[in-house]
């Protein structure tokens, strides 16, 4: 299943995420730091979803609060739901 989600507060403007069962298959982030979003898109696939939250969530990006891969994991907790 695909899904699509908008992040906030950080430069990344859209993220792609394909889940099959509780498996990361696939990430897109559109916009931010390609390097650093890239990477992580690639880190996360084939991890279960509980994994890839607990080890992004609460990640900060400079004095913002939140980063992209902060906003994965909320991204991932939604789909979750």
């Amino acid at each position: 299943m695909q899904y699509r989600y908008e992040p906030q507060g950080v430069c990344s403007y859209g993220m792609i995420i394909e889940i099959e069962g509780d498996t990361i298959k696939k990430v897109t982030i559109e916009g931010g730091c390609a390097g650093n979003t890239v990477g992580v898109s690639r880190l996360v696939e084939g991890m279960k979803i509980e994994e890839a939250i607990k080890r992004l969530k609460g990640i900060p990006c400079g004095n913002k609060g939140t980063s992209c891969p902060d906003q994965l994991a909320k991204a991932l907790e939604e789909i979750q739901k």
